[in-house]
């Protein structure tokens, strides 16, 4: 039986079907990218054009390295500053900002501008809050919740 392989191209073109020897002739004149994704009957999900065996020539590219949590030595700076400024400017969400916490952080801004200013109230007590309990966590609990687990709310 013959395989009749299927391609998508950035997530949106799909093309197909090919058999083994077409996929192979594609992969050699480039057509092919390493990271265009394949499948045929049988298989349960789309697999990388690289994973398949005899595709490419050389070996498979390895897999990117997972991103690292910033150390808990450098996270001492950010909860100073983010307890600082939850105090202080808390309604505009910079403490969020300053833990990476982008989403929490632009929805406590828009509240406050978007409200003309009403909103700000609760956001002001909501950052001073944060602010404090911040400031009165260890290094390892702050490092723990707040960068490892991105714990957004209180």
């Amino acid at each position: 039986m013959v395989s009749k392989w299927y391609l998508i191209r950035d997530g949106t073109a799909k093309y197909g079907p090919y058999d083994d020897e077409q996929l192979k002739e594609f992969a050699a004149s480039g057509r092919i990218m390493p990271t265009d994704m394949l499948w045929k009957e049988g298989t349960d999900q789309w697999i990388s054009a690289a994973s398949v065996s005899g595709l490419f020539i050389g070996p498979p590219l390895p897999p990117p390295p997972p991103l690292a949590a910033p150390s808990r030595e450098s996270t001492e700076g950010n909860r100073i500053a983010a307890g600082i400024c939850g105090i202080l400017l808390g309604a505009l969400g910079i403490h969020k900002f300053i833990l990476g916490l982008t989403t929490p952080g632009l929805f406590m801004l828009l509240v406050s501008v978007l409200t003309c200013g009403f909103g700000a109230i609760p956001m002001g007590i909501i950052g001073l809050i944060e602010g404090i309990t911040y400031l009165s966590k260890t290094d390892e609990e702050f490092y723990r919740i707040h960068v490892v687990e991105k714990k957004g709310w209180f």
